[in-house]
């Protein structure tokens, strides 16, 4: 493919941000009504089922993607177009092998899995969602491939109808079992079956999308065998499989931990259990969109840099770099520092229905973990695209073993109870962000300033942070909406950061000219 009709890092990035940013609000619009249709022992049931989705999911399809996308984008850039579309086929099969036997689990294993996690009421969701794991398999080696040939736009589109699908039906089955009376657990089932359907969906786009794009390839290269292409995919995704699912094995391991303590430490009933959880599910729903829109970042970063990297230009692997590291550091220590203000006031707009002074209290911690995953997330790319594809593993298992300990011992101790598990994730993430860190700096030949990168973005956040809490306590004074204080709140602080990066010069001329428009932006802005 021609240079010029390849989408650039961060034209790649916009358009998934856009694509992401789109899919989460959608996501926010179902998870936040869903949560107050089956209330907190439902939303319990609901993200238990999905816990063990997201570890078999991980387990299947994690680290395929991006081993596909990084080979596919080394083939592109040397112009090995057979090669490129024969790691596709061999990449699709695995996924297909892979989605069938978590399939198997799910469906026949089901209650199985819902008791490893102290609650059978999960066992109906976790066998609706089985087909699914095989749908995302598929889904995900589609869109491996367009990523690794820069092309952004249907990964997007595909995120954005499979969300909207999960929306509607989702919602309507919630609330339609409710209104039968049949329970949270067969209402939260129902929801999950909107998940289901969407990936369904999704997958029929991506597939009429590559037959729609697949033309005869225009170089005459010979593709290595099936076996050789196997074995490369196999020693890339292991290793990114191990760290990228380590994530979700501990989070499957901190809800059996928390939610077993509560019952056998602290003697808390299913229900009472089911009900905390519940809370610290719904939170976690808000702490989960930071991260979020780094997705853009780490699925653009691993293929840009890779390409770099394989023609030998430093320079521009290094710009990516720092760039990619930079941009987060934006996006994220804002939006972790004002869920961390708001916590409370965001829970009871969000949830009216739930313990508002419960769930502030949980999302104040996540607020600030979410910066720290956020880090992880995108150095993790980073680590990966200059092949240290086991520095992930070990700051993940460093990280995991922490939150493990602190979960079990906090989690039977009266005063901290569900407060276990937003603790346990922060220190498991700000671990992992160092170790990372500390590996980049070594691995990276232009080593890069992490006081430049994060010192002024963290200064800007941080005065914006104390700004909002202060104008949302100020404007409650007068005006008793709490949504319009919030509103208030957020539109300051968004003028507020916007200031001290301009003023701070956070952001450089090269930055914005890495971005679609970005002479106009610069100019603009008076960025020199």
């Amino acid at each position: 493919m021609a240079q010029s009709k390849k989408q650039s890092f961060f034209g790649g990035a916009a358009i998934l941000a856009v694509g992401i940013a789109l899919v989460k609000v959608i996501g926010a619009i179902f998870a936040i009504p869903l949560f107050n249709i089956v209330g907190e022992a439902g939303a319990a049931d609901f993200n238990n089922a999905y816990n063990i989705y997201s570890m078999l999911l991980m387990i299947s399809t994690a680290g395929l993607p991006v081993a596909l996308s990084k080979m596919v984008s080394e083939a592109n850039t040397l112009g090995r177009e057979r090669q490129a579309r024969r790691i596709f086929r061999v990449s699709f099969s695995a996924f297909l092998v892979l989605g069938a036997c978590s399939f198997l689990v799910m469906w026949f294993g089901s209650g199985w899995c819902a008791n490893l996690l102290h609650n059978p009421n999960a066992a109906a969701g976790i066998r609706v969602l089985a087909p699914a794991v095989v749908c995302v398999g598929c889904l995900s080696a589609f869109r491996g491939y367009a990523q690794g040939s820069m092309r952004m736009t249907p990964t997007a589109v595909s995120q954005i109808l499979e969300a909207l699908c999960k929306l509607f039906l989702g919602l309507a089955l919630a609330r339609h079992f409710m209104d039968l009376g049949r329970g949270e657990s067969v209402a939260a089932a129902g929801a999950i079956g909107g998940v289901t359907a969407g990936t369904i969906v999704a997958l029929v786009y991506m597939a009429l999308d590559y037959a729609l794009h697949r033309a005869p390839p225009r170089s005459n290269d010979i593709p290595e065998k099936n076996g050789v292409i196997l074995r490369k995919l196999l020693v890339l995704a292991i290793p990114i499989t191990l760290s990228s699912s380590m994530v979700s094995v501990i989070t499957l391991i901190d809800t059996s931990l928390v939610q077993g303590q509560l019952q056998n430490a602290l003697h808390y009933t299913l229900d009472e259990t089911r009900r905390l959880y519940g809370t610290y599910s719904a939170v976690m729903k808000l702490y989960n969109l930071p991260a979020s829109l780094m997705v853009a970042l780490t699925a653009s970063v691993i293929p840009s840099l890779s390409g770099a990297l394989a023609a030998k230009d430093r320079a521009q692997a290094t710009r990516v770099t720092n760039a990619s590291l930079r941009v987060t550091a934006l996006l994220a220590f804002p939006m972790g520092l004002g869920l961390w203000s708001l916590a409370e006031p965001i829970t009871r707009l969000c949830y009216p229905k739930y313990d508002a002074k419960l769930g502030g209290e949980l999302l104040a911690v996540l607020g600030i973990a979410s910066l720290f995953v956020c880090l992880t997330l995108i150095s993790n790319s980073i680590l990966q695209a200059h092949g240290a594809v086991k520095v992930p593993i070990l700051s993940m298992f460093v990280g995991g073993v922490a939150k493990i300990v602190l979960n079990y011992n906090l989690a039977a101790v009266p005063s901290v109870n569900i407060h276990a598990a937003p603790i346990g994730t922060l220190v498991c993430f700000a671990l992992s962000t160092l170790v990372n860190l500390f590996f980049v700096w070594l691995i990276v030949k232009e080593k890069p300033n992490y006081f430049t990168l994060f010192v002024k973005p963290l200064a800007a956040a941080l005065v914006m942070a104390a700004c909002t809490r202060g104008a949302y306590a100020l404007v409650h004074l007068k005006v008793a909406s709490n949504l319009a204080c919030v509103g208030i709140s957020v539109v300051l602080a968004a003028v507020v950061y916007g200031a001290l990066v301009l003023a701070l010069r956070v952001i450089t001329r090269d930055d914005l000219l890495l971005l679609p428009k970005g002479e106009k932006l610069a100019r603009l802005l008076h960025v020199k």
